[in-house]
């Protein structure tokens, strides 16, 4: 990946194999673009939180605000053990 608008974009190697160039990249759960904006973090965030929020309203049918909550954390909390 190149940063910055100067940067002058030299091909990198490894045992005389060219590294290919990205654009983007997930890293530690993060997603770093080239550009440093956050836009794609945010986009890809909120897609998430919405399907788990989709799966848990088609699945009960009682949804009261300490359920949901305890809901959403116990589904992130289960995700971020796999």
């Amino acid at each position: 990946m190149h940063i910055g608008r100067t940067n002058q974009k030299f091909r990198y190697s490894m045992s005389s194999q060219n590294l290919d160039t990205v654009s983007d990249l997930r890293d530690l759960g993060i997603q770093l673009t080239a550009d440093l904006k956050q836009s794609t973090q945010c986009q890809k965030a909120y897609s998430k939180a919405r399907k788990v929020l989709g799966m848990i309203t088609r699945t009960f049918s009682y949804k009261g605000r300490d359920i949901m909550t305890r809901l959403c954390v116990t589904v992130e909390c289960h995700k971020a053990q796999f």
